[in-house]
């Protein structure tokens, strides 16, 4: 969420008399508010829009709900049009990433510039427009600052039909094969939609059925499934207050959380009920465990929102931090699965080389791998810029102990 702001603009009314309007900006993605705002209608046209967008100037709509969903996909056509002339080809596939990237974030800002106002309660004064308070709610429900009755305010379209979107992904939630049921993500949680790393999890043998941690739950997926395997205890970490009340909420679904009202009954396919334990913790829970689980954002490289957290590792601190600590949570004879991609190597962002260093370096040795390739659908689309490292990628969970010096 970023820091509160006010944004100012000036509007005439119907009677042609003008005015100054102000509302707080709002975006729970990070998006920075924008410098200069004109207020904009029906009447505007998609070549005007975005020119204006390009410039640096945000719309505030007025007119027509529908419209304005309308106005944002003929931007989008412009924004995702080819150039007329072919820019020179990138020296090596890291700089093709990083220029990827940076066109993917141009892309977002400019298509940010169509705003939505908000009246107090979070009710937009818009003909056709739906309503919203349930989605904004489910949005700040782990936010100090959720005040949506606050005052009027102004988010960007593009980020609404995000949470919109979220709102229907939670409500349905996706079906996880490995699983054999539905996990329920909330917005800015990682969603379980690539199912290959949780086909290792499922497919791996288990070191012990005993206790095992699983750091950076996120939605609680691995939790889960480790569950439903036959574990008897999982303690499962996060440091995002947001991550934790999206787990807990899909664990208490399964009858797997702790504390959780009906605990004490045997849950579905008889998995031990009330067997998942959620503690806040950056990285480890206290103690040791022979089954020590993590599966860290697999690219380093810096986020440009919140929301990317869950992809983008700079410098790659969570998989180096878990490497670290893991032989000091290990219990004798016990292992680390680290799941990973090594997508990285290919966009040439992290070597093999450096992996393995890092992992002697934390005294730890490799007992085996499982790998499996993606299935996702960029893995297959040869028009994507990165589609060479894609189609090449491979994701292996990384079976590993303490080594014997």
């Amino acid at each position: 969420m970023s820091a509160p702001a006010e944004l100012a603009w000036e509007e005439t009314t119907g009677d042609g008399t003008s005015h100054a309007g102000h509302a707080r900006w709002r975006s729970e993605s990070g998006q920075a508010p924008p410098r200069r705002v004109v207020v904009a209608d029906d009447t505007m046209k998609a070549d005007t829009a975005w020119r204006l967008a390009c410039e640096g100037t945000a719309l505030l709509w007025r007119g027509d709900y529908h419209n304005a969903r309308l106005l944002l996909q003929a931007m989008a056509r412009r924004a995702d049009a080819r150039p007329r002339k072919r820019a020179k080809a990138p020296a090596s596939t890291a700089e093709a990433f990083h220029l990827h990237r940076m066109a993917q974030a141009q892309r977002a800002r400019t298509l940010g510039m169509l705003l939505i106002p908000f009246e107090a309660g979070a009710q937009i004064p818009l003909r056709r427009a739906p309503a919203v308070v349930e989605v904004l709610a489910e949005a700040v429900a782990a936010t100090p600052d959720a005040d949506l009755a606050e005052a009027p305010f102004v988010m960007s379209l593009r980020e609404l039909l995000g949470l919109i979107g979220a709102h229907e992904w939670r409500r349905k939630g996706v079906l996880v094969p490995a699983l054999g049921d539905r996990i329920h993500p909330w917005y800015g949680v990682y969603s379980p939609i690539r199912g290959e790393y949780l086909d290792l999890v499922a497919r791996t043998p288990l070191p012990s059925a005993t206790l095992a941690f699983d750091i950076g739950t996120g939605t609680g997926v691995i939790a889960a499934l480790l569950a439903r395997r036959g574990v008897r205890k999982v303690v499962a970490t996060d440091v995002s207050p947001r991550a934790l009340g999206c787990a807990g909420e899909n664990l208490e679904r399964l009858g797997m959380l702790a504390g959780a009202p009906g605990a004490a009954a045997t849950s579905a396919a008889g998995v031990r009920a009330g067997c998942i334990e959620l503690m806040q913790a950056d990285l480890f829970p206290p103690g040791r465990a022979p089954l020590v689980v993590c599966n860290p954002p697999w690219v380093p490289a810096r986020p440009s929102s919140a929301i990317e957290h869950a992809v983008y590792d700079p410098e790659s601190r969570m998989l180096r931090g878990f490497l670290a600590g893991l032989a000091a949570h290990l219990e004798a004879g016990g292992e680390g699965w680290l799941i990973l991609s090594d997508l990285a190597e290919y966009l040439g962002l992290r070597t093999r080389a450096e992996l393995l260093g890092w992992i002697e370096a934390a005294g730890l040795k490799v007992l085996g791998r499982e790998d499996i390739r993606p299935h996702h659908p960029k893995a297959s689309d040869a028009e994507d810029p990165l589609h060479a490292a894609r189609a090449a990628e491979v994701t292996s969970l990384w079976r590993l102990g303490v080594a014997v010096r």
